[in-house]
């Protein structure tokens, strides 16, 4: 955003994000699109492969329209799903500051 500092959207996401979640997750983040989006992923307990290519499919499109896409907290069972499938997800992290 030009001038203008826009605030920072907020997303929690669902605790099971499997094939079924996949649309409406997808649907989440579209809404969410042309700013900056911060997502709580604490409550995540379980999540598919899908998912996880929506989630970094919108960290590209972020990536390209020049806007951040961060975690603001990530479930240990969605980060050692990300690891597992070879996503590097620390770049993602907010970080501390201090």
């Amino acid at each position: 955003m030009k001038g203008k500092s826009a605030a920072i959207q907020e997303l929690s996401l669902d605790a099971v994000l499997d094939l079924n979640a996949a649309s409406g997750l997808h649907s989440k983040l579209m809404a969410a699109r042309g700013g900056d989006l911060m997502i709580d992923a604490s409550a995540v307990e379980r999540v598919g492969a899908l998912c996880i290519q929506v989630l970094m499919s919108a960290a590209k499109t972020w990536e390209q329209e020049k806007h951040s896409l961060t975690f603001s907290k990530m479930s240990d069972a969605l980060a050692k799903t990300m690891q597992l499938s070879g996503v590097n997800y620390e770049n993602m992290l907010a970080k501390e500051s201090n």
